[in-house]
């Protein structure tokens, strides 16, 4: 990742200071920044579908705009839940593709 990722920090600085600084440094740092093996793009897709198969909304909606930063299209996004729903859940789709609605119908 190009920029320094400071979301730890801003939102969890104050109540888990070591939390923040790992999910900002390491995580987000150092593990995403590693393209040589995966793309900032892979990544997305990846973290895309653990999320939703684990039903993690918040976050999810947070890394469909990263995904959204990494080229990942408003049809990649649906065809990569649509593959999800027959594995993970058809409710689970539901949710997350009014998830894409916000975020990719929205300007950034």
């Amino acid at each position: 990742m190009a920029k320094k990722q400071t979301a730890g920090r801003d939102r969890l600085g104050d109540l888990a200071p070591k939390f923040a600084e790992l999910n900002d440094d390491i995580l987000l740092g150092e593990v995403w920044s590693r393209e040589e093996q995966l793309s900032a793009r892979d990544r997305s897709m990846i973290t895309i579908a653990a999320l939703f198969s684990a039903g993690l909304y918040p976050r999810l909606k947070s890394h469909l705009v990263l995904g959204k930063e990494h080229g990942i299209t408003k049809e990649e996004a649906v065809e990569i839940v649509t593959q999800l729903a027959f594995y993970c859940g058809w409710p689970k789709a539901w949710s997350t593709f009014e998830l894409i609605r916000e975020v990719y119908d929205t300007e950034t």
